[in-house]
């Protein structure tokens, strides 16, 4: 009951209070690494930019980044630039890993980057972005913003309606164009793209592995196993449930549009996103799941 009421107040706070509020905490959790880490090896780059979109996996990345493990083996520490003073453009100070960019490929460019960098891009399938994005949008996505309003709009409608309300709310925030921003940009040694279904997959060890050495860091393989079992998104989600808390981390299976998209819904998200299903890769619609 308390962690309920606890979770409740934190969700309804303000957002200028919450941003104070989630600041502090980052900074306290970073020097409390500082003191208690020691830093085995450092990463041959100032800074790491993660971009993405939302529904990608954001916030697990984000625990990754943040866990102990990856500071030992690196150096750099987590900062999110939401939780700092307002810019169009976020400044990463040198020696962190700036976590959650939400920027096309040519705003993520326009960022003053202070020294040597990599960056990754998380991409998935937009159609499954659609399908997670409602249902946590309708039932799980914390209260800020207009999310309030959106999830009662969510609530009074058909899944179907919704789906189609959330195609439009994500073409008009321009989730679609970064997405494809990233998928044709020009190659370069400094950004990579990965999936999501590769990284939250079968060969997720490998994936993950890979993730790492393009940003500069090289975990043991014990101790990446370690880290990747912490951080399941089965034991994330019951750590939330069992704080009271409502856990938005449902993994929910590639493949899963085809559950839910029928002729309508498909036909406004293909006027929505034009050929961005094939520019990133993933199979078409009438393909052999």
């Amino acid at each position: 009951m308390i962690n309920q009421t606890i979770e409740f107040a934190k969700q309804h706070t303000p957002n200028l209070t919450r941003r104070m509020a989630r600041r502090a905490q980052l900074e306290a959790h970073n020097a409390r690494k500082r003191l208690l880490v020691p830093v085995v090896s450092r990463c041959e780059f100032d800074n790491i930019y993660h971009c993405t979109v939302h529904k990608t996996g954001s916030q697990w990345i984000k625990a990754l980044f943040s866990d102990p493990t990856v500071y030992r083996h690196s150096g750099l520490l987590p900062y999110d630039p939401r939780f700092y003073k307002r810019r169009k453009l976020p400044i990463i100070p040198p020696g962190r890993a700036g976590l959650a960019l939400f920027h096309s490929y040519p705003r993520f460019k326009k960022i003053s980057k202070p020294g040597t960098y990599r960056a990754f891009f998380v991409i998935r399938d937009p159609r499954d972005i659609v399908i997670s994005s409602y249902f946590s949008l309708r039932n799980s996505h914390a209260p800020m913003g207009d999310i309030l309003q959106v999830r009662k709009t969510l609530q009074e409608i058909s899944m179907k309606e919704g789906l189609l309300h959330v195609i439009e709310r994500h073409s008009k925030r321009n989730l679609f164009k970064q997405l494809r921003s990233w998928a044709v940009a020009p190659s370069s040694e400094t950004f990579r793209l990965f999936r999501y279904e590769d990284l939250t997959g079968e060969r997720q060890l490998e994936e993950v592995d890979q993730l790492m050495r393009h940003c500069g860091i090289t975990l043991p393989a014990p101790e990446l196993e370690a880290l990747l079992s912490r951080y399941s998104f089965s034991k994330m989600r019951k750590d939330r449930e069992a704080a009271g808390k409502v856990s938005h981390y449902r993994k929910g299976k590639a493949g899963d549009w085809r559950n839910h998209f029928d002729d309508e819904v498909y036909a406004a998200f293909t006027a929505a996103t034009g050929n961005l299903v094939e520019v990133l890769g993933y199979p078409a619609r009438d393909a052999v799941s």
